[in-house]
């Protein structure tokens, strides 16, 4: 269990480093010109804080274990982005992005279980 939970880790990180690294970096209008017509709605300063979030909590998933300190920021990152997700969904369905929401419910799955195993029964 304690693989699968690195690897899922691992993964969501990776997911997370690239897409909070995209809104930071990128404008809203940018952001929307390549599909995530929401950002324009928000913001530059809320997405920007949005993929910062993102970026922080990716760094949470993988560099504490790594390090031995302060091991309890993995699976509160991953409560994080639970509750990013779970607003993320919100957000898609109000803007009616059915497609969206899937890609929203698979990450907070996977970020649950995270949360689940390393707050629990396979913490560090």
């Amino acid at each position: 269990m304690n693989a699968f939970l690195w690897t899922v880790a691992g993964v969501l990180a990776a997911v997370f480093l690239l897409a909070g690294a995209m809104k930071v970096s990128r404008s809203p209008q940018q952001l929307a010109a390549s599909g995530l017509g929401w950002a324009e709605n928000f913001g530059a300063g809320p997405v920007r804080l949005i993929g910062a979030a993102e970026v922080l909590a990716a760094l949470g998933l993988i560099l504490p274990p790594l390090v031995g300190v302060a091991q309890i920021l993995t699976p509160m990152a991953a409560t994080g982005l639970t509750l990013l997700m779970i607003g993320a969904a919100i957000t898609h369905g109000r803007r009616k992005e059915f497609q969206m929401i899937t890609v929203n419910v698979a990450l907070l799955a996977a970020a649950a279980a995270v949360a689940w195993g390393r707050f629990g029964p396979h913490a560090f």
